[in-house]
């Protein structure tokens, strides 16, 4: 392990103009043949050189664009100061002030969108490479065996039930045992992480990084139970009155797929992305044949999957790596509208899968058996822009034709899980079932309880989540220390 001098260049200061002459660093990538048949990690991380050379970069803005951009308040320009000192436990412990999950957002954050988005370097030139700085800070000191954690309060006596173990609730706890609170949070599911562990396949986010950052929360003094179904095992209101815990966080997501509603859905070889995906990570399809096969084989398969945002090309890449003989995206729209990462599509044609762009699938067509075996596609074309600047994908008549398919996996999105509504009747939703929640607040209709992240937005970024469960957090803390009006 390097020591504090060999990342250091504070020894040989630069000047502003040396600065902005440095080029960005380019993260390593692994081969894309050889990761196409494997679930190793795609981007392989910055090098100490790398990290020195990416951190002389920053210019010190006197109002930093990438802390106003970022979603959970990263004192980014301090972090960076650090690294740029040499001091990487430090810029470790800085970060996890306010970013409970920094192995994971360097990795799997659109940076582009967010904090990159506002870096000044970027107006003329190539932002500062933050995600891959907060990403070798967070793998440093995992390797290292040193936690740069954050000042823990002394308790409260207070108590908070956080429900949900993905990104907005690991954030909100990360938030709230820094204040003194105890802190529990509970899981459906035998694993923590939620979306993290079961949405996001082994090539972008490790498994080994996300059980790393939730034991540092452990570690920090977070509580966690598995296997417990809020809304069936207990319900809101026997976590609040039975088991006396002072408030609430709702953070289960919106795991409930969408489909098609096209004839043929249900035949054997049709998934949703989320079932698709589950089953590979959390059953470890990934390690076959060390582990059982758990999904519908793709060995040799001709695979699509429908749709065009990040959830959509996980599933695609997947099935590629799982063996099969094509692997397809299908998508009504053009790539201009794809809502993906740009680097994920970069990766994706990387690894041989094929766009089947301005295509929409309407029937699916299957054999005597029941297992599918083509699908009837149509070509699109997109509409003069409406109102509000979209444009809607149109069906070209007579344009239909027949794709020769044997697993088709749809990830066109999700929406609201009904398990804890339909249990909490106090508890306020709007019409697609996602919980009301005060913008600002994310307090809800029932007193002491508190919902944000996907299961009041929708889909949406990890980072976003995150995010909701960092005002959750604040305001669950204010709402502890002051009078508990509501």
């Amino acid at each position: 392990m390097p020591d504090k001098d060999s990342l250091s260049l504070a020894k040989n200061p630069l000047s502003l103009k040396d600065r902005m002459k440095i080029p960005r660093t380019h993260m390593a990538e692994a081969d894309p043949v050889e990761r196409s048949r494997s679930f190793q990690e795609v981007n392989l991380g910055f090098s100490i050189l790398d990290t020195a050379a990416e951190a002389a970069r920053c210019i010190e803005c006197a109002k930093p664009g990438c802390v106003r951009e970022c979603p959970v308040g990263v004192k980014i320009r301090e972090v960076v100061e650090l690294i740029y000192a040499g001091d990487i436990l430090a810029a470790a412990a800085k970060i996890r002030e306010d970013n409970a999950l920094p192995a994971v957002t360097g990795r799997v954050c659109p940076q582009e969108h967010q904090c990159e988005g506002g870096c000044v370097l970027g107006k003329k030139g190539e932002a500062l490479a933050i995600g891959n700085l907060e990403r070798f800070v967070a793998d440093y000191e995992r390797t290292s065996g040193q936690l740069g954690l954050p000042t823990i309060a002394p308790s409260t006596g207070k108590s908070v039930a956080i429900v949900g173990s993905g990104p907005a609730g690991l954030s909100a706890a990360g938030d709230l045992v820094q204040k003194g609170h105890r802190v529990r949070v509970f899981e459906a599911l035998h694993e923590i992480g939620g979306v993290l562990l079961y949405g996001i396949p082994e090539f972008r986010l490790p498994k080994v990084i996300v059980k790393g950052e939730v034991e540092n929360l452990r570690k920090m003094g977070v509580e966690f139970e598995t296997n417990v179904v809020v809304g069936k095992s207990v319900t809101i209101d026997e976590l609040m009155h039975d088991e006396h815990y002072d408030a609430v966080f709702v953070a289960t997501g919106a795991g409930l797929p969408v489909f098609l509603n096209i004839p043929g859905e249900h035949l054997n070889g049709v998934y949703s992305a989320n079932e698709f995906l589950t089953r590979v990570n959390l059953m470890r399809a990934y390690q076959f044949p060390e582990n059982d096969q758990p999904v519908y084989d793709c060995r040799d398969k001709n695979v699509i999957v429908v749709g065009g945002g990040n959830t959509a090309m996980d599933a695609v890449r997947t099935a590629r790596r799982l063996g099969a003989r094509t692997a397809t995206l299908v998508y009504r729209r053009s790539a201009a509208e794809m809502p993906a990462r740009a680097e994920e599509v970069k990766h994706a044609r990387e690894e041989g899968i094929e766009f089947r762009l301005l295509t929409n699938p309407v029937e699916f067509l299957g054999d005597e058996k029941g297992r599918l075996t083509q699908a009837r596609v149509v070509q699109m074309e997109l509409s003069e822009p409406d109102a509000s600047g979209r444009r809607r994908p149109v069906e070209i008549q007579g344009s239909a034709n027949l794709l020769p398919v044997d697993v088709a996996i749809i990830g066109v999105g999700t929406t609201a899980n009904p398990l804890i509504q339909s249990t909490t009747p106090d508890l306020a939703t709007n019409k697609w079932n996602y919980i009301v929640a005060d913008e600002k607040t994310t307090r809800t209709s029932k007193r002491g309880v508190f919902a944000g992240g996907d299961i009041v937005t929708g889909g949406a970024r990890v980072i976003l989540a995150m995010g909701a469960g960092r005002k959750a957090a604040a305001s669950i803390h204010d709402y502890l220390s002051g009078d508990g009006s509501w």
